[in-house]
């Protein structure tokens, strides 16, 4: 120190042996007699037992005042002086009745003070919280000798787990959205989309730079929107998607023109529609996208694309052709946004050759028989072998050569007959799985043994994610959709949302479904970085996927099938 240098300042330390509270409020409570801290202690563990008891979501059930039930899907309250479990609106109430100020969250386990009106920290209590998600005890560990060391990697990720509590209507997504007018369609593809994990980091991260975005009725701007108020807003309200309505209306794109105005539409068609324009919007390559064209030629999706849609939705299939005549083998690979499986057409094939079905009809079809009839029998077609300079009967093998992230299946339900000038639907059931392997079905599947190679068998297995369901009859129906949040199933239907059973789900009448692979769903349940929005504090995760899963080459395929008509 030189004499010139100002004289530091001391600060005490805190007096060792001094508690601290999370507000004075639960000080007054903790320090009035030790029957009362040990009671409430003890009453807090009982509330944490009950709150991670790593089980499924669970509806949110409390009683009113007057001891009515009371469902929500946002979380309760659970009082820490009474066994009394209640809503934020009978929070009041029920302080002013029985002077309990202090609740837990029925979610996170956080401690909530109503004279504070906000949740507090308080070390003791937190530190029972802490414990209990990280090691499900209440008791500390203590580290053993023949572990001096530990994984900071491990640690990290550990720690961040347990200390991340996003919430409770960011974490879930959890709302209806109103029908403006048989939009029912549009509605049930915007929830598939929102309770996508690639697509929700993706927007919730900034990925598409609204402030940025100079292009006039962006459907990806009106996405970024949407995301933020179903992950941003402390709501269950229904929202009202007015902007990704209009913007619908008002595209360039004249193979949708159709969308404009009140008409029924098909959810598989608006899927494709959107994933177009989002695509048109994010790829990396700002090419001027021509209009009028039609969505079976769209030669400006270039192969090098790397936009969030193809890495999301895109794979590709993989041709073979061999001539009978020759031998010759020609091979193709084409991209693909869905798969699209005719239904009708599958049940017949199983019957006899001329045609007529020998399905039982009053047995289902499983997705596994419709997936084996499409990519595991070769089939007989007439083309021209450039070998033999003639027309000749080749051999025709389809598989997939490359697996999209997430794996969209299309079931056929509607069917057009042009020579009658008719339409119906088929209300043929089919029965699919929560858990899918697509190995089979793949080219490697035929190429090498894949019998005893797990890690290839795990690359290729997928979560249902999502389920798209028409109901009713083809001019008369509407669009319902479930989706799974965590471990829990929910039914959206317009502005309505309910929990739903897996028996409730895998009974419908699926019309689309949502399958995401596993490798990549048991990641994005793990955060690893926190990203900070103006909206707050959003958890993000950061992913690589595994070799052959991505299609940033992908090219959207051609699908044309007539259009089911919902009145929402």
């Amino acid at each position: 120190m030189t004499p010139a240098s100002p004289k530091p300042n001391k600060t005490k330390d805190p007096n060792p042996g001094i508690p601290i509270y999370g507000c004075e409020h639960i000080q007054r409570l903790l320090t009035k007699s030790q029957d009362v801290t040990t009671n409430t202690i003890q009453h807090y563990k009982m509330l944490l037992r009950v709150i991670f008891d790593n089980t499924p979501i669970i509806p949110q059930t409390s009683k009113s005042v007057d001891k009515r039930p009371v469902t929500s899907l946002i979380p309760n309250y659970l009082c820490l002086q009474c066994p009394t479990t209640t809503t934020a609106k009978d929070r009041l109430k029920h302080g002013k009745l029985k002077a309990h100020m202090f609740y837990v969250d029925s979610r996170s386990g956080g401690l909530f003070c109503q004279m504070c009106d906000d949740f507090v920290w308080d070390p003791t209590l937190e530190e029972l919280r802490l414990r209990k998600i990280g090691t499900g005890s209440f008791s500390s560990r203590k580290r053993k000798r023949d572990e001096p060391f530990t994984d900071p990697a491990k640690d990290d990720t550990a720690y961040m787990s347990i200390n991340t509590t996003a919430a409770p209507c960011r974490a879930t997504g959890l709302r209806g959205i109103f029908n403006m007018g048989s939009t029912c369609f549009m509605s049930v593809i915007l929830q598939s989309f929102v309770h996508n994990p690639l697509l929700r980091n993706f927007y919730l991260r900034d990925g598409h730079q609204v402030g940025q975005c100079t292009q006039d009725n962006c459907l990806s701007c009106g996405m970024d929107e949407l995301f933020q108020a179903f992950y941003s807003e402390e709501t269950t309200a229904s929202y009202v998607a007015s902007k990704m309505l209009s913007d619908s209306w008002l595209c360039q794109q004249a193979a949708f023109s159709e969308l404009a105005g009140y008409d029924e539409h098909d959810a598989h068609e608006y899927f494709q529609f959107l994933a177009e324009e989002l695509h048109r919007t994010n790829r990396q390559e700002r090419h001027a996208s021509p209009t009028g064209t039609n969505a079976s030629n769209v030669s400006h999706l270039t192969s090098n694309c790397d936009c969030i849609v193809h890495q999301t939705f895109y794979g590709k299939f993989q041709s073979t052709l061999t001539c009978q005549n020759c031998g010759v083998v020609t091979t193709s690979v084409e991209p693909f946004l869905d798969l699209s499986l005719a239904i009708d057409s599958i049940a017949k094939r199983q019957g006899n050759n001329n045609g007529e079905s020998s399905h039982d009809w009053s047995q289902p079809l499983t997705l596994q028989r419709c997936l084996d009839v499409e990519y595991m029998q070769p089939e007989r077609c007439e083309y021209s072998c450039r070998s033999c300079d003639s027309p000749q009967e080749a051999r025709k093998q389809l598989s997939i050569k490359n697996l999209p992230n997430v794996l969209c299946i299309q079931f056929k339900r509607f069917e057009h007959h042009k020579s009658l000038r008719t339409s119906a639907k088929i209300h043929l059931k089919v029965q699919f799985p929560l858990q899918l392997n697509m190995l089979p079905y793949t080219n490697r599947a035929r190429t090498q043994d894949t019998s005893e190679n797990f890690e290839l068998a795990r690359s290729c297995t997928y979560d249902l994610l999502s389920v798209v369901v028409h109901v009713g009859k083809l001019n008369s129906g509407h669009y319902i959709s479930y989706s799974r949040v965590g471990n829990q199933w929910f039914k959206f239907d317009d502005h309505k949302v309910t929990m739903a059973s897996e028996s409730h789900v895998l009974g419908a009448e699926a019309f689309l479904l949502f399958y995401i692979i596993r490798s990549l769903a048991e990641f994005m349940r793990s955060p690893v970085q926190t990203i900070t929005r103006d909206a707050g504090s959003v958890v993000c995760w950061l992913w690589a996927a595994p070799e052959g899963l991505q299609s940033h080459r992908a090219v959207k395929a051609a699908s044309s099938e007539s259009a089911p008509l919902s009145h929402g």
